[in-house]
């Protein structure tokens, strides 16, 4: 019987939690059917069936984690159940997939939801909310949106397979709908909890949080980057008045088209062109040499849930800073919801990690490995300045380049941010 194994879907991943099983023993399944969610160090992404049969075991519960390549549920072509004190062997013909022709058939599809109303009723009335102490079985775009409106997911009567809680039946209860709420569950006795709704022993002055995959993976990446590569920190202050005048008059003209700069979606432009006329900056670590990238893919430091992840606009020196635009907000959308695909976070090859909305007016950021590479962009402060002689104010930020100094000198990160200044002071540059 073939064994479905949980797959790599990312070069960072290890192991794979599993979020949400939507297919029980007995279940017929088709080629290409969503089995299960998978949470991984990125985002969360459903598995789909890759052999035609019965669901006859599942091996992993919802909830646990469990490293790359270990079986996490059995198919097979008769309808009963694989005995569980025996693990199933494949078949001599029907030998079990790799992980890579497994991680062929993962893809982040978007939620599919009912769009009539004789089958959205057919749901609702099969609807069954879920049990006391059992995890909620719910999609990760209602997990999210649920998340955003702080509902508890717990009150809401899923209408998908099983009882799954998908976007529009919190979109329902978020509109007033009353009807897809779930009745308040009578007292029952104490459940088992999962090790993810782990509490605090009576009488302790601490909560234990569990670390999710992506804060597992933060936290490794961090402490490699910091421990392996030397860190070199180079600040610069950048006049930015024209900057922001550019901003201010090109989304009046683009107002027509929808569009909306951000000074951030300037800066990736200018970060663009400056690598292009720098490529020494635009370089990983590769251990025994030095990688010059030919392509220009600017990340960017998105805080999520649970963690970080750097989504990947590609090519940035060949793009419209209204195209740049449009692709960070999508990845910036994507990766709020759980929702990037694996070539949405690889490839990059220099990171901009802006916390000036926060009001920081300066900070070092860990290089995102194996870049050599990442820029951290302060708040813009109006000050005073003496301009010919004569004292005025001034919008100013702080750019502060962390350089691995491995693959990168002092002279060759000052020189680029000598260039980077001149080119958002100069702003048309960007555009030229």
């Amino acid at each position: 019987m073939p064994e479905i194994i949980m797959p790599r879907l990312s070069d960072t991943m290890e192991e794979g939690t599993l979020a949400a099983w939507l297919k029980q023993p007995g279940d017929q399944v088709q080629r290409g059917d969503v089995l299960a969610e998978i949470e991984t160090d990125k985002a969360t992404m459903e598995l789909e069936a890759f052999e035609e049969g019965v669901l006859q075991q599942i091996l992993v519960k919802e909830g646990e984690t469990v490293p790359i390549g270990q079986p996490i549920a059995i198919v097979g072509a008769g309808g009963a159940s694989a005995p569980a004190a025996a693990p199933a062997q494949p078949a001599p013909d029907a030998a079990a997939p790799s992980p890579a022709e497994q991680a062929a058939k993962i893809e982040t599809t978007p939620e599919v939801e009912t769009s009539t109303a004789a089958a959205e009723a057919a749901a609702a009335s099969a609807a069954v909310p879920a049990a006391a102490g059992e995890p909620v079985k719910a999609s990760p775009m209602a997990r999210a949106i649920a998340r955003d409106q702080g509902i508890d997911l717990s009150t809401v009567t899923g209408s998908g397979p099983g009882g799954r809680v998908v976007k529009a039946d919190v979109e329902a209860l978020a509109a007033g709908d009353g009807g897809r709420a779930a009745p308040a569950a009578a007292p029952a006795a104490p459940a088992v909890k999962a090790p993810a709704a782990a509490q605090p022993a009576p009488g302790a002055d601490v909560e234990e949080i569990p670390l999710t995959s992506m804060r597992k993976t933060v936290a490794r990446r961090l402490v490699e980057s910091m421990q392996s590569a030397p860190h070199f920190y180079l600040t610069i202050q950048v006049d930015v008045e024209a900057l922001l005048g550019l901003r201010a008059e090109l989304n009046q003209r683009l107002a027509d088209e929808g569009v909306k700069l951000s000074v951030n979606d300037l800066l990736i432009k200018a970060c663009a062109v400056t690598l292009r006329a720098h490529p020494d900056i635009n370089v990983s670590w590769a251990g025994d040499k030095i990688l010059r990238h030919r392509r220009v893919n600017v990340g960017i430091a998105v805080a999520v849930d649970g963690g970080l992840i750097v989504p990947v606009v590609r090519d940035t020196d060949q793009k419209s800073v209204s195209q740049i635009s449009k692709d960070a907000k999508a990845l910036i959308e994507r990766a709020r919801i759980g929702k990037l695909r694996p070539e949405d976070y690889t490839g990059g090859t220099f990171t901009i990690s802006n916390l000036g909305m926060f009001g920081i007016d300066q900070f070092t950021a860990v290089i995102n490995p194996p870049e050599a590479a990442i820029l951290a962009v302060g708040t813009t402060n109006e000050e005073p300045v003496v301009r010919d002689g004569q004292l005025a104010t001034r919008q100013r930020m702080k750019l502060t380049l962390s350089i691995d100094h491995r693959a990168l000198d002092g002279a060759t990160g000052a020189q680029f941010l000598a260039a980077l200044k001149a080119t958002l002071e100069e702003p048309l540059r960007i555009l030229a």
